[in-house]
């Protein structure tokens, strides 16, 4: 299939598999494709292991974009370097590395702040192409395949800025790790950063799937005294309690609005409401379910519809707080490697939150998991 570069001269095109998507919302085709060397501070990766994230369902499935297509998805994975581009020095060919969809350059305003994610140079990005030159480095019979995320791990071989990457242990599991790039760090993140729980607390999680558990879990290790899961499923109930959630409620078997439920049971409000679901709906019911005063709200999910979030100003001035928050407000080279340490230190749980391993030529399989809700994460195993 693909091709080594020789160490001996400049990393040449390779050719791949890539599971493509042709349209939005179409099943992905595998093909070949050609992967273009690595541009300067790029590094050129073999994938190893990537999971399927409600983000890259969701934007397969939209139609907003519609000329972003031949694309490839995927963005939560881990990989083996295979070459890296002029002027790369933090990476080596053989070592193990994180992709990861926001990067850090750590000279722009926000990275050396210190008080923010949100790099100015190697943000979140949504055209299709890289950072560096707003060009493809995929391409099937000379015509460009557009990104998704500056990542596109759904393919065996990929490019990624290398302020996009971090660096791994060779002995760490590349096949559970892959979800500390997205998913569980988001959560967990958004509890120990953004809103920062406290020991003794109540906390209430809108939606339990990889991201929600993620928040309990790290609610759980900070001392909370109540965690409430909220979901329509019942299924995960159980799988809540696994990860810390101590009370559970089901919106559908209630019979009056689930924010006064809440209010019972935790004396007027939570301390922390989490969104974990992507419904600007239910960043509201959330930020009603907490207190008075000193209630935190904080908002995760990417909505599929309807954007725009919509509170009675009163929430507000009556001292609750609404917050958003990328990835957790992790910096990815500055701060992952502490969570790749607690996850190889069995400080954090990674491991329950994949209920399928699937190889690369049944992705399709994968997505449909996540569309009927039947799965947590998706674990793709690209050499199967």
């Amino acid at each position: 299939m693909a091709a080594e570069a020789a160490s001996s001269s400049p990393p040449a095109a390779i050719t791949c598999r890539a599971a493509v998507a042709w349209g939005p919302g179409q099943p992905l085709v595998m093909e070949e494709v050609e992967v273009a060397p690595p541009g300067p501070l790029e590094i050129r990766v073999k994938v190893v292991s990537t999971s399927v994230c409600r983000s890259d369902v969701s934007a397969w499935q939209s139609k907003a974009q519609p000329d972003l297509f031949p694309r490839i998805f995927g963005h939560e994975a881990s990989g083996v370097v295979e070459s890296v581009g002029e002027g790369v020095t933090e990476f080596q060919v053989g070592d193990h590395v994180l992709t990861v969809f926001i990067g850090e350059c750590k000279s722009c305003k926000h990275c050396i702040s210190g008080k923010s994610n949100m790099c100015q140079k190697l943000g979140l990005e949504r055209k299709g192409v890289m950072h560096s030159d707003q060009k493809t480095r995929f391409s099937i019979k000379g015509k460009p395949v557009y990104h998704y995320c500056a990542v596109s791990s759904f393919s065996e071989y990929t490019v990624v800025h290398s302020g996009c990457a971090v660096k791994v242990g060779l002995t760490v599991p590349m096949d559970r790790v892959c979800l500390l790039s997205c998913g569980v760090s988001a959560g967990l993140g958004a509890a120990w950063n953004v809103a920062d729980v406290s020991e003794g607390s109540s906390v209430v999680i809108f939606g339990l799937g990889t991201v929600g558990l993620s928040v309990a879990q790290a609610a759980k290790l900070r001392g909370a005294s109540k965690i409430i899961g909220v979901d329509t499923n019942p299924e995960k109930q159980e799988k809540g309690r696994a990860f810390g959630v101590t009370d559970f409620i089901n919106p559908n078997e209630l019979s009056e609005p689930v924010q006064q439920v809440i209010k019972r049971m935790t004396d007027g409000g939570a301390d922390y409401s989490f969104e974990c679901v992507g419904d600007t709906g239910v960043v509201s019911t959330a930020l009603q379910s907490c207190s008075d005063g000193w209630g935190v709200t904080v908002t995760l999910g990417v909505p599929k519809a309807k954007p725009e979030v919509s509170a009675h100003y009163a929430f507000l001035l009556s001292g609750r707080t609404l917050k958003g928050s990328l990835f957790g407000g992790w910096r990815p080279k500055s701060d992952l490697p502490s969570l790749v340490d607690k996850y190889a230190d069995k400080e954090i749980q990674v491991d329950g939150l994949v209920t399928h391993d699937i190889p690369f030529g049944d992705i399709n399989r994968a997505l449909e998991l996540m569309l009927e809700n039947k799965c947590l994460r998706c674990v793709i195993h690209m050499s199967q």
